[in-house]
């Protein structure tokens, strides 16, 4: 009875077969024929909206403590959302006979709900970001149609053995962030599973079982201190942990020790001198002159560990590029000069500070030994609390050594320092080196990946070498550090970097300290060789320290000018590529892979000449005639321009914050800019502003990066129409998705998007609910402010489109939210039917 009154009202007006419906239940067929001809057009679709609320129930974020009775009740309920409430049971659940989806995650739970059991018909179960610690036996035996169940981010260390009856329904699990020191073996018997997830937990093995079944298509193990397969191998994907385990059986698996030491600390802090003393296993100053430029990257053994020595230099121009080579389970030497330490924030901050925090916000976690240097320098009540030596003295050289060991040893520390290998990754490992070393390769190192395929070939035991081991290996190869493979850049993947520092001497070409003063030492050779003249020199170089920027011929010039002052002038065109338009070197699919620089086209008119673009044919584009220039944000210096094309902040911007904790990670903005410039073409940029246009409307980003209030702000002028605001909130919304999407790369980074009240001189901020979600901000159309009592129109401080005021009466109302990564639509919108003919004949 109640499915014929609310969901097929236009059946019984319609002519249908179903004459009872007529007879029994004439009164609501006359109810049907008295409405006015407007509210029966729409009837249909109104009783299907009415029919999927009593099927789907949304209560997300409603602080809710218990089930309400009206929930309980509804025996068609399919789909309800309690996620971020304040549950801590779901007494009465089991009422829900017929319900399918079921979403308790983000809410108090410590015991797992054992109700869950009687949702016989329960498809999807989600109860991630809790407080569960033990699944009770004889739930999961009564989910037979359970396909979906996530359980991440709980305090579990085990799995239930029933979870093994879901075996032919289980298509996706997520058991990340959890406390499992043991692969759960139930996992193993779910013949039919799509999507594993177990990220951050504290495996150290995983079983061959997993990958030897044909449905698994999604793997995710990050994080885990693995040894077999080791994190490396899991990161090259399902492929080639199956191709892993299958080398294997071929041979015993051989251990390796290996540590990747990365020396940070502040420039002339005596990075390169311990680095150099211990490996030679003696005292060995380095001169001024020699400081690292750059990364210099050396190995040596102690014990039978080997360490891979990442010198960073302490300039910090160079450290926008050392964020792509700072990798977990590291050890970091952070270097600090006694002799320069006073005790004052200022100089803790260079020092120490600055480096700390950058560090934990890219790997969270990480290990850190201070070193203070120049201690010869100091009275001895000035020391600190870390290992603190004399350059000059082997015998500190050794204590240093001795410390080292000791840190890497202590397995809680460093769980992944032991990894269990095939046979044939050290095989191709020592073939490499000894390639590399050989008097036929040249010192930057550069090889073809199939070139170098077929020299391995030529080594014993490698005969039988196939490309896709060789990529495997090369994988682990450069996640550890020994060679770079950038098999992600189209222009990069058939390239192999044998020797690493290679690469870091094309980054430090344009990414480098005293940049200025490498373009004003062209050489007149070099000048004449790109065919260009001593006046063009000058005007490159009062372009770039004014604008930062640096067209194509100056490029070339300088990269040719330090090539040849290092002595490598051979791979300049491989680098550089031909002359402009005509191919792509090396160096800008690096700089832009990265984004460290931007290349800014010029505009032309169209050309009426051009052939038509046909979907799915390949688009010819015009070739500009102009010559290209690059942006490179790290040197912006701060001009009025973008200030005066905005023209200033006015009170009634819409206007948001990105709050970043601890800080604003150095170089972040300036990748920001590369990204947002490379979607928004139109654009004017400074060194701590930026602003954007799209569709002629403006948008702004200002950084502000003090201590304890470091945020980004985003501001946008008010809409003079209602419509206006679904381009103005697309826009901002648009531009935080790439912050929040950036910010994935700094996972120790938290950050939160707010809107500060728009009553002048309340400190009161909205905060924006999680975006992580698919459906609205928000659905009120008035906000109040708790600290000023103001209300405001919910669409001037939350993405939504503000309602009409004035709506004709007959026009039903349609809520509906989308969201993509291109265009996001929020709030109630209308949908008036013009063109519709329902017949009642």
């Amino acid at each position: 009875m109640e499915k014929e009154r609310v969901g097929f009202p236009g059946r019984a007006q319609g002519g249908g077969s179903d004459t009872r419906g007529g007879n029994e239940r004439g009164g609501e067929c006359r109810r049907i024929q008295v409405v006015p001809r407007c509210r029966v057009m729409a009837q249909p679709r109104a009783c299907q909206e009415q029919e999927d609320r009593f099927r789907e129930v949304n209560l997300s974020t409603q602080r809710l403590r218990v089930l309400p009775p009206a929930v309980l009740s509804n025996s068609m309920l399919e789909s309800l959302d309690l996620d971020r409430n304040k549950l801590r049971s779901i007494t009465g659940i089991s009422k829900l006979c017929n319900l399918k989806k079921l979403i308790l995650s983000k809410n108090e739970f410590v015991d797992f709900p054992s109700e869950i059991q009687s949702l016989v018909c329960l498809e999807r179960l989600e109860l991630n970001q809790n407080q569960i610690r033990i699944i009770p036996e004889g739930v999961f035996s009564h989910l037979p149609r359970l396909k979906h169940l996530r359980l991440n981010n709980n305090r579990l260390c085990a799995l239930p053995r029933d979870l093994a009856a879901c075996q032919g329904s289980l298509q996706y699990l997520n058991i990340s962030n959890n406390l499992f020191r043991t692969f759960p073996q139930p996992v193993l018997q779910l013949a039919h599973l799509q999507e594993f997830h177990v990220q951050n937990n504290a495996l150290r093995q995983l079983p061959k079982e997993l990958f030897q079944g044909q449905s698994l298509k999604v793997f995710k193990a990050s994080g885990n201190p693995l040894r077999e397969p080791p994190s490396e191998v899991c990161a090259g994907g399902i492929q080639q942990i199956q191709n892993y385990f299958n080398q294997l059986q071929h041979g015993l698996g051989q251990e390796d020790k290996r540590v990747k030491t990365l020396f940070l600390g502040a420039s002339l802090a005596g990075k390169s001198t311990i680095c150099r003393s211990l490996k030679q296993g003696q005292s060995k100053l380095v001169p001024e002159e020699e400081r690292t430029v750059g990364i210099e990257i050396s190995e040596f053994q102690i014990e039978d560990f080997t360490f891979l020595f990442w010198d960073f230099a302490g300039q910090l121009e160079y450290y926008v590029t050392h964020h792509v080579f700072i990798t977990p389970q590291a050890l970091v030497i952070l270097v600090i000069n006694l002799h320069m330490y006073q005790t004052n924030d200022k100089t803790f901050k260079e020092l120490v500070g600055f480096w700390i925090n950058n560090l934990s916000m890219r790997v969270p976690n990480s290990v850190v030994l201070p070193v203070g240097t120049h201690v010869d320098c100091c009275q001895e009540q000035e020391i600190l609390n870390l290992v603190a030596i004399n350059c000059t003295d082997h015998r500190d050289i050794k204590k240093l050594e001795a410390t080292i060991l000791e840190h890497v040893k202590n397995e809680e520390l460093f769980p992944e320092v032991f990894r269990v290998l095939p046979p044939v990754y050290r095989q191709v490992e020592a073939a490499i080196v000894d390639i590399a070393r050989s008097e036929e390769v040249a010192d930057h190192g550069m090889m073809d990946l199939q070139y170098l395929l077929s020299k391995l070939s030529q080594h014993k035991h490698l005969a039988s070498l196939g490309r896709e081991l060789l990529q495997d290996v090369l994988r682990y190869l450069h996640r550890i550090g020994l060679v770079v493979w950038y098999e992600e850049i189209k222009h990069l993947e058939s390239t192999v970097f044998l020797q690493p520092t290679f690469l870091i001497t094309m980054f430090k070409l344009l990414v480098r300290y005293r940049l200025v003063q490498q373009l004003e030492s062209i050489s007149v050779e070099t000048l004449i060789g790109e065919h260009a003249t001593i006046r063009d020199r000058a005007n490159w170089v009062w372009t770039f320290k004014s604008k930062a920027m640096l067209c194509h011929q100056a490029v070339r010039a300088l990269v040719k000018h330090q090539l040849c002052s290092e002595g490598m002038w051979d791979v300049f065109e491989e680098i550089m590529g031909q002359r402009p338009h005509r191919g792509r070197g090396k160096l800008f699919s690096l700089l832009e892979h990265f984004e460290l620089c931007l290349e800014v086209k010029h505009t032309e008119v169209l050309n009426p000449q051009a052939r038509e673009f046909v979907p799915g044919k390949p688009w010819e584009t015009t070739r500009s005639q102009g010559e290209s220039w690059y942006l490179f944000p790290t040197y912006l210096n701060q001009t009025e321009e973008v200030s005066e094309v905005w023209g200033g902040d006015h009170p009634e911007d819409l206007h948001i914050r990105a709050y970043f904790s601890p800080e604003i990670p150095e170089g972040f903005f300036q990748r920001l800019l590369v990204k947002a410039c490379s979607f928004y073409s139109t654009h004017w940029v400074a060194k701590v502003t930026c602003l954007l246009v799209c569709n002629g409307k403006p948008l702004l980003i200002k950084e502000n990066n003090q201590r304890a209030y470091s945020y980004l702000e985003l501001r946008c002028r008010k809409p003079s129409e209602r419509t206006g605001f679904q381009f103005a909130w697309d826009f901002l919304v648009a531009v935080v998705l790439i912050i929040q999407k950036l910010a994935e790369e700094w996972p120790g980074l938290h950050v939160c998007v707010k809107t500060p009240c728009r009553t002048s001189g309340c400190p009161a901020e909205f905060l924006w609910p999680d975006m992580d979600g698919t459906g609205a901000m928000t659905k009120e159309d008035i906000k109040t402010c708790g600290t000023c009592g103001h209300r405001f129109g919910a669409e001037l401080l939350l993405p939504k489109v503000p309602t009409q005021l004035e709506e004709p009466l007959a026009q039903p109302s349609a809520h509906y939210y989308v969201t993509s990564y291109g265009t996001t639509t929020f709030g109630p919108s209308s949908i008036q039917v013009t063109r519709q003919n329902i017949s009642i004949e």
